[in-house]
């Protein structure tokens, strides 16, 4: 598997309504795998691959892969330098405490530290060492004072500060949800390449933003493509861990890649499911099925788009989410990638 290319996308910052260098990372990437390339109004990066063969009025297959990493936004610089912020995406404020931070600006990326006002444990009186601060309570420090206004302003965007490291089996990283999926919609092309199998569809690959912050990306690229099936690619929970029910766990590592059916966003096409399952079965893939009690992706953008689509959730489940040690399994990966590569070179849905 190219892992570098997953390190690489994983460690570019990139938060919602500032993806540009995550795009031009997968522009260079895809060169080459596409008849066309575009990139829309809101900053989605549209990749279209022509059907291959003799299929004649083919159907319009989209993928979704959303771009962004939660992050947050430069609201506030103090006259002593520090910075507060505003949050893009959603965040655990538990694991916000003492975390290294890239804070994004024209002119560069400044390292800095993020932790909550207030006095030190030392000092702290025993109620306070009790409370989690709100997001506004976190401030940055890039170290510089007063000069901090020379270099920051508002509106510049700050991410985690964590390398992306193999762990085992596993790999590690701040911004797996979801360059997952951007890594999985350029190397689900390149197996259907490496197989020399033909697509039935007109494949509309696009590489969406601003989902953590409402699916905004993934609605106007829908309503231009207007798919007949449409699949979501994305993270979901791995709840496999201790203190998790496991009726809670969502998905299990290593068991495969998630077929995604429910969500608060949109509930998947059933004939669509039990085609892919079928497939997976036949082909030696790995699959659970995956059920989400709340959150949502791009999926559900796909099938509201303008009439509608058939619509499915491809999805790897992920350990830590929304953390800086969120976790996947290879194996987990590998059954993506090759499920989808097999579903773009399979007429679904035949009448």
């Amino acid at each position: 598997m190219n892992i570098d290319l997953l390190k690489q996308l994983c460690e570019m910052p990139g938060v919602p309504g500032r993806e540009h260098r995550v795009r031009k990372l997968i522009s260079a990437e895809v060169d080459g795998l596409f008849d066309e390339v575009r990139v829309d109004a809101m900053g989605s990066l549209h990749c279209v691959r022509k059907a291959r063969g003799s299929a004649k009025n083919p159907k319009k297959v989209l993928l979704l892969c959303h771009m962004d990493e939660i992050g947050f936004l430069v609201t506030h610089i103090t006259k002593d330098g520090f910075i507060h912020v505003d949050p893009v995406g959603g965040f655990d404020r538990r694991n916000l405490f003492s975390r290294r931070v890239l804070v994004c600006t024209d002119g560069g990326d400044m390292k800095g530290i993020m932790n909550p006002g207030g006095k030190p444990i030392h000092i702290l009186p025993p109620e306070d060492a009790k409370k989690i601060p709100e997001i506004a309570d976190f401030c940055i420090d890039i170290g510089l004072g007063e000069k901090t206004h020379e270099h920051v302003k508002i509106g510049d965007y700050v991410v985690m500060d964590e390398p992306f490291i193999e762990m085992g089996d596993k790999l590690v990283s701040k911004a797996l949800d979801n360059r997952v999926a951007c890594w999985l919609g350029i190397e689900a092309i390149r197996q259907l390449d490496r197989t020399g199998a033909k697509n039935p569809y007109e494949i509309h690959v696009v590489f969406t933003t601003q989902e953590e912050v409402g699916l905004r990306g993934a609605r106007t690229a829908a309503f231009a493509v207007q798919p007949d099936i449409g699949f979501g690619i994305d993270t979901t929970l791995a709840c496999d861990t201790p203190g998790v029910p496991a009726h809670e766990a969502v998905t299990i590592q290593g068991k495969g890649f998630g077929l995604h059916i429910k969500d608060s966003s949109f509930i998947a096409d059933v004939d669509l499911v039990t085609e892919i399952e079928q497939l997976a079965k036949a082909n030696g893939i790995p699959c659970q099925r995956t059920i989400l009690a709340r959150g949502g992706q791009d999926g559900a953008a796909a099938q509201q788009a303008a009439a509608g689509a058939r619509a499915v959730g491809i999805v790897v489940g992920t350990r830590y989410i929304h953390t800086v040690t969120e976790t996947i399994d290879r194996t987990d990966l590998a059954a993506a990638r090759d499920i989808l590569a097999v579903a773009l070179a399979t007429p679904l849905l035949a009448e």
